[in-house]
């Protein structure tokens, strides 16, 4: 059993202090839920560990036995207010109140066209941006394949190895995170190449490397050898890599392909669906690295949980006509009230949150690792932070160690832990985490490194 000293942002005052743990995990109620669910759900659901949320709050989520948990998850960076934030949850029952539906591809509607607003005016465009409002993320990379076609009359789209652009068949073809996120569903869309990302390691070691023998691959070997430039569309590109295990991009590398683009006509699209809306401490991660893409993808941290999404363009990319492309759910008008909330928070707090909050998780989790050999690289941005072991059997049993003292966080990558929590955490959550983190990798990620070691 595990109680520890952190406060909660909006969470009752009489709850106990989490991380909270009364039960053996998973507890009974937990254990016939998840029987169940394991008769009627599809085998394709990988669950990170046995919780069974009933409810949330700020950072808190509780389960169904009771226990609290200290999330540095959020839903796999989706809850960027923290859970149930009191303005957000306020904004959707008003909404719902007056308006669930109406099918914005047919009608108007304002709370539709205010998110289009919000999100064009921070659009990282010097031109002026439109906006298509999608379900999910894999739809905002969908529309913006469908539309770097379109405008360019090309059928060729670069990706990278390593990246996660989503699930849906055209999404689905750019991703190249995890075999098994592929293997049997092709085939998949044509004229799809992936290129190297560079994965650049510097805490322990330097791993030296700005991108520039990945920029040599991609003209050399790619346009030299499999693909003309003159046949690509698009270049899609996470700045900072979620999945494939939180690797920001040189900024050499991304200014490189911005010129590579130019070059030769290209579309730049930035995914930021897991990077973008402060969580990297700014707008978007691409905006810290002085490029302008052609076309950005948003979704997760949008409205706190609700299912929306976006692709935002420069103005003279959208060249397709009426009808060219819609969807009947997108920009839900409570989806949509819950991100105009969502985007007020963040605007008023969580930017500046998330550097200085992801400053201080970064210093604590490299105190907390300095000597423990197992680990090999902590690398990210703001809030975006990853914990990189020797091996997928060292992170796995981190990840349960902590865990099993209250901690919610998630894999990525071969052999990496991110710790992507709400953007509203605050100093005693986060001394809190590194305080389970430093506990659980000590247990856990043995051997210790020898004096002679630590800092090598």
């Amino acid at each position: 059993m595990t109680t520890v000293e952190a406060t909660p942002s909006h969470a009752a005052a009489r709850e106990p202090i989490p991380p909270h743990i009364i039960t053996e995990l998973p507890g009974p109620r937990a254990r016939e839920i998840i029987a169940r669910d394991q008769a009627v759900a599809s085998p394709s659901l990988t669950r990170a560990y046995p919780l069974v949320a009933e409810s949330g709050s700020g950072m808190v989520v509780t389960d169904v036995d009771g226990n609290r948990f200290l999330d540095f998850a959020a839903g796999i960076a989706v809850c960027s207010t923290g859970h149930s934030h009191p303005k957000v949850v306020a904004a959707i029952r008003e909404q719902a109140e007056r308006l669930i539906h109406i099918a914005a591809t047919d009608f108007y509607e304002p709370r539709y066209l205010e998110l289009m607003e919000r999100l064009a005016g921070i659009a990282p465009f010097a031109e002026k941006a439109r906006v298509f409002l999608t379900n999910s993320g894999t739809e905002a990379v969908e529309g913006a394949i469908k539309l770097a076609r379109y405008h360019t009359h090309r059928p060729g789209i670069i990706a990278f190895e390593g990246g996660f652009h989503g699930r849906t068949m055209g999404a689905l073809s750019l991703t190249n995170s995890k075999v098994k996120q592929r293997a049997g569903f092709g085939p998949l869309i044509p004229m799809v190449h992936h290129a190297p990302f560079p994965r650049i390691r510097a805490w322990r070691e330097d791993s030296g490397g700005d991108g520039s023998a990945e920029l040599a691959h991609l003209r050399n070997t790619i346009f030299g050898r499999q693909i003309s430039p003159a046949d690509v569309a698009a270049i899609v590109i996470e700045p900072i890599q979620g999945e494939g295990g939180y690797f920001p991009a040189p900024v050499t590398f991304i200014q490189g392909l911005r010129e590579l683009c130019d070059e030769h006509g290209i579309l730049l699209v930035a995914d930021e669906i897991q990077s973008g809306l402060g969580r990297t401490g700014s707008w978007w991660a691409i905006e810290s690295m002085g490029v302008e893409p052609d076309i950005i993808t948003t979704a997760k941290g949008i409205a706190s949980g609700m299912p929306i999404g976006a692709f935002i363009a420069r103005d003279s990319v959208w060249t397709w006509p009426p009808g060219a492309h819609g969807s009947t759910f997108a920009g839900n008008p409570v989806c949509a009230a819950a991100a105009l909330a969502t985007l007020d928070l963040i605007e008023a707090d969580g930017i500046a949150n998330a550097t200085v909050m992801g400053t201080r998780l970064r210093s604590g989790l490299e105190r907390a690792a300095a000597d423990v050999a197992a680990v090999r690289d902590i690398r990210g941005v703001g809030l975006m932070l990853g914990v990189e072991f020797d091996s997928h059997e060292a992170a796995e049993a981190v990840q349960e160690a902590v865990f099993r003292r209250g901690l919610l966080t998630l894999e990525c990558g071969e052999s990496s832990l991110r710790f992507s929590p709400p953007l509203i955490v605050d100093e005693a959550s986060v001394d809190t985490a590194v305080r389970i983190f430093g506990e659980a990798v000590t247990a856990s990620a043995s051997p210790r490194r020898g004096p002679a070691e630590v800092g090598g």
